[in-house]
């Protein structure tokens, strides 16, 4: 796969559903790394080069739309996507992230969303060609 490279922070106070998403996404290629509740999360997002987040909503403390907005302030370029049993979030929460999908869409809704986030859209491709080759 072409995104093997890639870091991803799962952020989920949930450990089971955190580990499966932390096999799935390794078994995937990406690189992985863990946060049990919103605090910890964000002080990993600040420590590590992270590519893409995976964020719960429905965590103790903070939910995941204050996680979210948090980590915009921090790295706003960071894709964002978040994660939740609940089918209708507000728009301010669903707003702050780049994708929502619900937990009931499963592991291969999961990795081509991810997917997708990390791919950088064509047009992006194409110009950053033509600016090499014009170097």
């Amino acid at each position: 796969m072409k995104n093997r490279s890639h870091l991803v922070l799962c952020v989920d106070d949930e450990a089971v559903g955190l580990g499966i998403r932390q096999i799935l996404l390794e078994r995937a290629g990406y690189r992985v790394l863990t946060a049990a509740d919103g605090a910890s999360g964000l002080e990993l997002f600040a420590a590590h080069p992270v590519d893409a987040v995976v964020l719960d909503y429905a965590m103790p403390g903070m939910h995941g739309g204050q996680v979210a907005r948090k980590m915009r302030q921090i790295k706003p370029e960071v894709p964002i996507l978040l994660l939740s049993a609940y089918l209708d979030l507000p728009a301010e929460v669903t707003s702050l992230a780049d994708l929502y999908m619900t937990k009931g869409e499963g592991a291969p809704a999961l990795l081509d969303k991810l997917g997708n986030l990390l791919s950088p859209p064509p047009a992006s491709q194409s110009s950053a060609r033509m600016n090499d080759a014009s170097d």
